[in-house]
């Protein structure tokens, strides 16, 4: 089962996210601000990582940096979600360590095929 960690501030968009995930089969955990996502990261290793941009106490631009900078968690895939839609948004979010990105509203059948390319899963 592929384990994701959803770190997201907006308590209905990651309840919403998280049930969507959980019945397609994933196990997903949360943390709600960069900083405590980058902790789940290290303790709980998850197979790709959804990170907001837009976070409390840490942004998670800064965060990604920090998990590919750290020997740790360099390899966990993070997926960027945005309302920044822009393409200096997205480069900026690839330059921090994000390996891609997906702009809200959330395209949930885009966002499973980027999580399987990451992840490796097979494509059904």
């Amino acid at each position: 089962m592929t384990r994701i960690l959803l770190v997201e501030d907006n308590e209905s968009n990651c309840d919403m996210l998280q049930r969507r995930l959980q019945r397609l089969g994933y196990e997903v955990a949360e943390a709600d601000n960069g900083v405590s996502g980058i902790v789940a990261a290290q303790r709980d290793a998850p197979d790709v990582i959804l990170m907001d941009l837009n976070l409390p106490e840490m942004d998670g631009w800064e965060a990604a940096r920090r998990l590919k900078a750290d020997a740790m968690t360099r390899e966990i895939p993070i997926i960027a979600l945005t309302a920044y839609a822009s393409d200096s948004d997205r480069a900026k979010a690839i330059e921090a360590g994000c390996d891609d990105y997906e702009t809200k509203p959330l395209d949930l059948e885009q966002l499973l095929k980027k999580i399987r390319a990451l992840t490796r899963e097979a494509v059904e």
